[in-house]
């Protein structure tokens, strides 16, 4: 199995979506996660870099995933990359 390097995690109130790239940038995880299966999920995940959206909960889901070993980044700065 190939190591997932970097997640984009959406935040939403129930429902969770994940992008998750190797090195190379070769896609290896697109999928929703309900709230409860959150933290199970990225607990069976090598440490990696997760950029998450910046709103009310990023705060808490920084700490949270920080906990577990990965490292968490802001990505306030994502509507600059799609532009």
């Amino acid at each position: 199995m190939q190591t997932i390097t970097t997640i984009g995690l959406d935040i939403a109130k129930s429902v969770f979506q994940v992008h998750g790239v190797d090195a190379g940038g070769q896609v290896i995880v697109r999928r929703q996660l309900k709230l409860r299966y959150v933290l199970t999920f990225f607990q069976r995940l090598s440490p990696c870099l997760v950029g998450i959206e910046a709103c009310g909960s990023a705060h808490h889901w920084s700490r949270e995933l920080q906990a577990l070993g990965h490292t968490v980044r802001d990505a306030a700065g994502l509507y600059e990359a799609v532009r």
